[in-house]
């Protein structure tokens, strides 16, 4: 699935080691931060369809993506100016409040309003641990200490969702419910014993919510946002889709899927990155969509579990050569001045592409299981078409040189 930090933060910190006991810190919450929302995901298509929404399925992941990108604008003004620390606690605090509001507003418009509330999380946490990496780690370690941060991050991805399903088929939807808010807590737990880094800092005012259209989006990386869009609209489908196929070809945990595409995933993410530097970032994400492409054939053709598996192994490939090179091709197009607002870009594409894939995933599927190998291959070819457009990007108007 995707990165959570910005790699190219400005810092002048003379070199010394990373392992700090801040570092290990912000890792362990992100860790749990990520398992805690990610747990939820292969259970909450089959619980939606039990509280009588089987219709509005592809609204789980659109609304959460929804708000993440809406609030990624303001989680970075407030992060530069109420503090780093604060803006990390806000998206592990409406993580821990949402899981314990599921079982209490257990209808079809009561969940939809808290996956519109649950978004802001994943908005406001990934931003401020990007400041905050940027803040204690010296520049010439910001490769390796993001690739492990990253790595803590992706694992919870991974081992989220199989633990999700394993305590729904071992004891109920609302424990999972409630364990989710536990790893919530635990991660606001550990923010609040780490140190402020923002050394200028302002108090909270209303005024700050004040956002100007040029702290949006960063044109000279319209192109790195349009890919980004149409490469992760596969993703929304998935999301959406796979845990009915799963359970279809008796695949008793619905998370297995993701826990193996990503596990593949942060196996290639240790050499895909220096693939990039040493080849350019546009040969390595050809590479890696055209790969995307693939695995979302082999899993449309995926009537046995090993085929499906096999296809998510391809989808992590995929994903883990693509995503790397992305976010350092958006920051080669940015203005240097520039970089935060220019990776806020990337990752408003990134929600935008998730969030309006699962909604069209979820207005063709409605339930009907003969629909979802068709979803794949429709999939594989919005891939695709990400593929063409990389070959003409330079011509295109959203193409803006960057001075200098």
């Amino acid at each position: 699935m995707i990165d959570d930090t910005d790699p190219l933060s400005s810092n002048t910190t003379p070199a010394k080691s990373i392992y700090t006991l801040q570092f290990g810190l912000l890792c362990l919450s992100s860790l749990l931060f990520s398992a805690s929302f990610n747990m939820l995901i292969p259970e909450l298509p089959a619980y939606l369809s039990s509280l009588g929404g089987a219709e509005y399925k592809g609204l789980i992941i659109a609304l959460f993506t929804l708000t993440a990108g809406i609030s990624r604008p303001f989680s970075g003004k407030f992060t530069d100016t109420v503090g780093r620390v604060p803006i990390m606690a806000v998206g592990s605090i409406v993580c821990f409040i949402c899981g314990f509001l599921y079982p209490l507003l257990a209808s079809v418009s009561g969940f939809l309003f808290l996956r519109l509330i649950h978004g802001f999380s994943t908005g406001f946490k990934p931003t401020a641990t990007a400041a905050y990496v940027a803040d204690i780690i010296p520049q010439s370690r910001w490769g390796e200490a993001l690739g492990i941060h990253g790595l803590c991050f992706s694992t919870g991805m991974a081992i989220g969702p199989a633990i999700g399903s394993a305590i729904t088929l071992h004891f109920s939807i609302n424990v999972l419910f409630y364990c989710s808010s536990a790893l919530a807590l635990m991660s606001i737990i550990i923010l609040m014993n780490m140190k402020e880094t923002l050394k200028q800092k302002q108090h909270f005012s209303f005024s700050l919510f004040r956002i100007s259209k040029s702290d949006i989006i960063d044109r000279h990386v319209i192109p790195a946002g349009v890919v980004t869009l149409i490469s992760y609209m596969p993703y929304g489908a998935i999301l959406t889709v796979i845990p009915d196929w799963s359970e279809h070809l008796g695949i008793a945990n619905k998370g297995m899927f993701f826990m193996v595409f990503t596990i593949a995933s942060l196996l290639i993410r240790f050499v895909a990155g220096k693939v990039s530097d040493r080849h350019g970032r546009v040969n390595v994400i050809r590479v890696g969509i055209a790969i995307i492409a693939l695995s979302l054939v082999v899993a449309g053709f995926g009537s046995t579990p090993f085929v499906l598996m096999a296809g998510a192994v391809l989808f992590g490939i995929g994903s883990g050569i693509a995503s790397p090179a992305i976010n350092a091709w958006t920051v080669d197009l940015s203005d240097p001045q520039y970089r935060g607002k220019a990776v806020a870009t990337m990752y408003i594409s990134l929600e935008a592409g998730i969030g309006l894939g699962a909604l069209l995933a979820g207005a063709y599927y409605q339930d009907v299981l003969a629909r979802i190998p068709v979803s794949l291959f429709i999939c594989g070819a919005i891939a695709l078409s990400a593929l063409m457009y990389m070959l003409v990007w330079k011509r295109t108007p959203f193409y803006i040189p960057r001075e200098g």
